[in-house]
């Protein structure tokens, strides 16, 4: 097969999605690497059907990638994740108004174009996470203990563009990555953005029953098939706070294999897979339990 991977600069020495590559070119495939960020793209000869069976993206959220995987599938060419779909969780306003419509377990959720606009949220909803609508890997996430806090944070909010603001969910202070990959589900647990400790590192513990719903569920409901949802655990039950359309899949055994896998699956298949949900993957990672209650230290916020 001859695939087209669209690779952010900020991606350029990652692993993911570069050992996927060179797996894809060990078992033969043809890969074609375009760096839309670094590059000068003419769009009218770029995209042509036929020329290859599938594009994959890896970009960061605010860069010109999506356009280009847009463009691919305006096309008629099969495009991974689905680009319909990958537009639906960069915007995080948008994929709010989704997932809440669909009955996911989301945090209620405010955007505002003006910074300023925040002051509107009423106080008793504080404290409050605040980040970019079109965030990724924790950049410029920001928690608001109190409404006097506002003022001080609006220059650096600024040059942002649209904001989307979400009451604190109380935790333990980490929270569940669940990549999904080739029909598989595998949990792992990281410490907060909002709170890093350096001791803590990110590590595979089982998937609880009511997580892997969830997170199958976020399959469904954004239309992905490569995904990772991060929940945390709150007082009121598991609530998703993030949802990446080409995660890291850190953790996951094999994981430049089993991608790799998937991409020529879901390019064979001309897009989405039939299967409607994720089952959990097996063997469940035995020694760590997760906590079922939120305890008193300060974890991720929404």
């Amino acid at each position: 097969m001859r695939l087209c991977f669209l690779v952010e600069e900020h991606y350029r020495h990652d692993g993911m999605p570069n050992e996927v590559i060179r797996q894809l070119t060990a078992w033969g495939h043809r890969v074609d690497v375009v760096r839309p960020g670094g590059s000068l793209l003419r769009m009218t000869d770029l995209v042509r059907a036929g020329t290859h069976d599938a594009w994959v993206l890896k970009t960061v959220s605010g860069g010109p990638g999506l356009t280009l995987l847009e463009a691919a599938a305006a096309a008629g060419v099969t495009t991974v994740n689905d680009a319909r779909s990958i537009r639906g969780v960069r915007d995080k306003a948008l994929a709010a108004a989704l997932g809440s419509a669909r009955g996911l377990p989301l945090p209620p959720t405010y955007a505002v174009a003006r910074p300023e606009l925040l002051a509107e949220i009423p106080d008793e909803l504080y404290p409050l996470v605040v980040k970019p609508a079109d965030g990724s890997s924790g950049r410029g996430v920001h928690l608001l203990p109190s409404p006097d806090r506002l003022a001080a944070l609006l220059p650096e909010l600024a040059g942002e563009g649209m904001l989307i603001a979400q009451p604190y969910v109380p935790n333990p202070g980490t929270d569940i990555k669940v990549y999904c990959v080739n029909g598989e589900l595998h949990a792992t647990e990281r410490c907060s953005p909002l709170h890093p400790d350096p001791a803590v590192r990110e590590r595979r513990v089982p998937l609880p029953a009511e997580v892997a719903q969830i997170a199958a569920r976020v399959g469904e409901v954004y239309g992905l098939d490569l995904y990772g949802v991060d929940v945390l655990l709150g007082p009121d039950g598991p609530v998703v706070v993030d949802v990446n359309d080409f995660p890291s899949f850190r953790q996951v055994p094999d994981a430049a294999a089993r991608v790799a896998g998937a991409v020529l699956d879901l390019a064979r298949a001309g897009g989405r897979t039939s299967a409607p949900l994720c089952p959990p993957a097996r063997p469940y990672p035995l020694p760590v339990a997760i906590p079922a209650q939120a305890t008193a230290r300060a974890g991720d916020g929404a």
